[in-house]
């Protein structure tokens, strides 16, 4: 069995994954924001972040939320995206048995930092086909004012 385990795809390494996944939804530790500077692999969600001459966009591949269940706030220049995601199966029914969850469930959060030149009131949000769009529109660059002296 255990040379099985190191000759599949992954190995021992993809095994010490779902291993550390498994403790994860165990212990609940999936449901904690994440740190705004990096993010352990699988965080949920994924997310894209790019921005144009006019817009910072951010996209969160979210499938199967229900958008009314997800909260996206912005402050001090932080995006945060939280929410919960439901397990389709029934793990409190004793009469089902799960042979193995992949998909976790459970709460969840992202934090975002953006740059300074976000315009706060200026954010669009949707959720189309399993992906959260939010963006949010940049102010114009400040140019150096000259200042008379009297």
């Amino acid at each position: 069995m255990y040379e099985a385990t190191l000759n599949q795809p992954q190995g021992l390494f993809g095994q010490f994954e779902r291993l550390r996944r498994e403790l994860d939804d165990i212990f609940g530790v999936s449901g904690l924001p994440s740190s705004i500077r990096s993010v352990a692999p699988g965080s949920f969600p994924a997310i894209n972040v790019g921005r144009t001459a006019n817009s910072v966009e951010i996209h969160a591949y979210a499938p199967g939320l229900d958008a009314a269940k997800i909260d996206v706030t912005l402050d001090r220049g932080v995006l945060r995206i939280s929410g919960e995601r439901t397990s389709a199966v029934p793990l409190d029914d004793p009469k089902v048995q799960v042979y193995t969850r992949e998909r976790g469930s459970g709460g969840f959060s992202r934090a975002i930092s953006l740059p300074d030149d976000v315009d706060p009131t200026h954010v669009n949000a949707r959720y189309r086909d399993g992906v959260l769009q939010i963006s949010l529109a940049r102010r114009e660059p400040v140019q150096p004012q000259r200042i008379a002296v009297q």
